[in-house]
């Protein structure tokens, strides 16, 4: 039995003096006590839940879609030493039959990191397509995706979709019982949006990135979920791809309940500057900017817990910032019951923090995990 004594991130979404007891893998009691019952140091640390990045596609030189374990154990890794104790990795647009194979490596894998697969493509735009491979987009098929559900174990949480395209509406209003469909990729307007949304649409995939801009005549994806309560919107805090004023209004538009922050970060994360793919495309990668041949932005270079400090940067409360990074992204791929909160009976995913946001200690599952992250 382990205790853990801190500033801990509670249920509330706020900072409370109090005392986290650990058995085995899972929290066995969360309790308040006095800030005099702390040590100085104790008082000075922050407790929070371990993250959880429900769309980025790899790190440390490898790839999801590299399709093999080797990838997915490198991905993992690295991960978890920077604090992000749950993953839910990305597709790109890639064939039917790579795409097949990726989701039987995914099922075959078992890791007790990863708790999902995010589909993004083939069903997009290819107007809006972004570093998206035009060469195997193709219209929404619920058949397909039943097809890479069974061979995945049941492991896809979310499915991107553009939804003016050619049957994306009915394959959203017939399989939204059974997966959580997020717009994408899309050049669709306002009207479209609302029809997707009372299709069944839940999640827009990375907002403002690849649709068609929010404005005063055409408020389009963004205004059609500003006003849709259910629906969740991904935000990418990497400082390149939403300037910092729109990460904050953001979240005054859509509440700090309804933000989840990914990184949506490609395999150059945590690498060199250099020439690297995505998608079966070549990536020019260059401080924190990655862009295709036609300098088109493709993905990040940041992980989530870099993105959730440059939040806080920005100047969203690191209340919110860490409530936008754990427990809303764990709700929206249906996890919330085990993880993205620091709640008795829940996996001892735990993260301790200095007063600046280094990381001072990774717990995952109970278990110790070696750091190789300081923010600066």
């Amino acid at each position: 039995m382990k205790q853990i004594r801190g500033m801990i991130y509670t249920e509330q979404f706020r900072f409370e003096p109090g005392i986290l007891t650990v058995e085995e893998d899972i929290i066995k009691s969360v309790e308040r006590c006095n800030e005099a019952e702390l040590s100085k140091e104790e008082a000075e640390q922050y407790v929070i839940p371990g993250l959880v990045d429900i769309h980025f596609h790899g790190c440390a030189g490898y790839d999801f879609c590299d399709g093999t374990k080797e990838a997915i154990l490198a991905i993992s890794e690295y991960e978890l030493s920077k604090g992000i104790t749950t993953i839910c990795p990305a597709t790109m647009t890639l064939s039917k039959e790579k795409l097949i194979q990726i989701c039987h490596t995914a099922a075959d894998a078992q890791m007790e990191h990863m708790k999902g697969i995010y589909l993004e493509g083939p069903f997009v735009s290819y107007e809006k397509r972004g570093a998206q491979n035009p060469e195997y987009i193709r219209k929404a098929d619920l058949d397909l995706l039943d097809e890479l559900q069974k061979v995945s174990g049941g492991l896809i949480k979310v499915v991107a979709i553009a939804p003016e395209e050619e049957g994306a509406l009915e394959c959203i209003r017939d399989g939204s019982n059974r997966y959580r469909f997020s717009i994408a990729h899309t050049c669709a307007d306002y009207d479209t949006a609302k029809a997707a949304i009372q299709a069944g649409i839940l999640q827009v995939t990375h907002l403002y990135n690849a649709m068609p801009p929010f404005s005063h005549r055409a408020p389009g994806v963004i205004g059609a979920a500003a006003e849709e309560t259910e629906v969740a919107v991904e935000l990418i805090c990497d400082g390149i791809h939403v300037h910092p004023s729109v990460v904050r209004s953001t979240f005054k538009l859509f509440g700090d309940e309804r933000v989840i922050l990914i990184s949506d970060s490609m395999m150059a994360t945590g690498m060199q500057d250099g020439s690297y793919a995505l998608g079966g495309q070549k990536v020019e990668v260059k401080g924190k900017l990655a862009l295709l041949e036609n300098g088109t932005i493709a993905g990040s270079v940041t992980n989530l817990f870099e993105c959730m400090c440059h939040a806080v940067e920005m100047g969203i409360p690191k209340e919110s910032a860490i409530r936008a990074a754990t427990i809303n992204p764990a709700r929206a791929i249906g996890i919330d019951g085990e993880f993205g909160s620091l709640q008795a009976g829940k996996k001892a995913d735990i993260l301790i923090l200095n007063r600046d946001f280094s990381i001072q200690k990774i717990m995952k599952s109970g278990k110790n995990i070696k750091s190789s992250f300081a923010f600066s």
